[in-house]
């Protein structure tokens, strides 16, 4: 399965794209961070993220795109911008009919170390062991989006087997 995994920003939006089946060393294709000037006007910061994960998408053509479930956070404005960069993902997998999957960061360490509570270190450390990367990927954000890709990766088969089961259902029952 191949999954672009989105660590939303809007300084820094961390990106990466693997191949991934459950359980398994994934293939990392991309691994990065999108950036934009702290000090640029709000429609130009998103149009630049808009730009660059529509550009990432017409390359690696995911199946998935898995974002990080952006919770409530004591820094109000941090949680706005980074609700408003998980917007901009979850626009373009509407726009193009890709599934999508909202991990919690605590889902995501569990997921890569075996700790919902493991610290940035140890996510980085799995990660690079995971997708057989010769160098941790940095930024923070890089690493952060790979970890995200990587439970989608892990979990999307059974995602995809519960509502590929609830779709069928819903057939059934509306052609009664």
């Amino acid at each position: 399965m191949r999954v672009l995994g989105i660590d939303p920003g809007l300084t820094r939006c961390g990106v990466a794209v693997i191949d991934g089946t459950p359980g398994r060393p994934v293939q990392a294709h991309h691994v990065g961070v999108i950036t934009t000037p702290a000090d640029s006007e709000l429609c130009d910061r998103l149009t630049t993220i808009y730009e660059q994960l529509t550009l990432l998408i017409e390359k690696f053509s995911p199946e998935v795109i898995a974002i990080e479930r952006v919770f409530s956070q004591q820094n109000v404005r941090s949680a706005m911008s980074t609700a408003q960069a998980a917007g901009i993902g979850l626009l373009l997998a509407g726009q193009r009919g890709i599934r999508v999957g909202m991990h919690t960061p605590t889902e995501v360490k569990a997921a890569v170390t075996g700790n919902g509570r493991a610290d940035k270190n140890q996510v980085t450390l799995m990660v690079t062991k995971i997708a057989r990367l010769k160098a941790a990927p940095k930024p923070a954000d890089a690493a952060d989006a790979l970890a995200i890709a990587i439970t989608a990766a892990w979990r999307g088969s059974a995602s995809k087997k519960y509502e590929d089961a609830k779709n069928q259902v819903g057939r059934r029952a509306m052609s009664k």
